[in-house]
């Protein structure tokens, strides 16, 4: 008598990011790539944890509404979204060049908080687990010169708050407090915690 073999879960990423690509495959599941096309536009009043857990939802949702199910298929989307935060104000990717270099003044000498939110959906029926992680980011002191040296290199302007600690950006921090992972922009711990709701155990 054969046995049918249970579908293994596969993680749809509702984003284009290849950072965020890198980091979901350290789960060891099969991973699916579905940038998300949702509006990112929030009301002003909305809190940092509301913005980032609202907005990874709406990309997770925004792809299950184009992904096509068959019966057999257990997939789970996955929507992330990060901001950074300096006294309360937020501050997402910049718009060009100069507002790149205004966040990093900003940023320069000072602590800031990154909010990374999380959200699962499961194509199936819809269920639905989003949470978020905070870490707290000390950058150094810059001067004009590096500062205009690293906007240069385009790295900032595909970044929430104008830099990667992943890439060049990373010898503009000084210290964190708390998980790295999200500051890079999938806290893969807390994805892991919210799997568990739909039984998938890692490792």
């Amino acid at each position: 008598m054969s046995t049918v073999a249970p579908t293994q879960t596969v993680l749809v990423l509702a984003s284009s990011s290849p950072r965020r690509q890198e980091l979901i495959s350290l789960l060891g599941l099969p991973v699916r790539i579905i940038p998300s096309g949702a509006d990112e536009n929030t009301p002003e009043t909305w809190s940092p944890r509301e913005i980032v857990e609202e907005l990874s939802k709406r990309k997770a949702l925004a792809v299950k509404q184009d992904l096509t199910e068959s019966p057999d298929e257990s997939s789970i989307i996955v929507g992330s979204d990060t901001i950074v935060v300096l006294n309360g104000q937020i501050m997402g990717k910049p718009r060009d060049g100069q507002d790149a270099a205004r966040m990093l003044r900003q940023l320069a000498g000072n602590v800031h908080e990154v909010y990374t939110g999380v959200s699962c959906v499961r194509a199936s029926d819809g269920k639905e687990a989003t949470s978020h992680r905070v870490t707290k980011v000390r950058m150094r002191a810059l001067s004009e010169d590096q500062i205009a040296r690293y906007v240069a290199t385009g790295e900032p302007m595909d970044k929430a708050g104008a830099y990667g600690i992943q890439e060049i950006g990373s010898v503009l921090v000084e210290s964190i407090e708390g998980d790295y992972f999200n500051v890079v922009g999938l806290p893969v711990s807390l994805l892991a915690v919210l799997l568990e709701q739909f039984e998938i155990t890692i490792p």
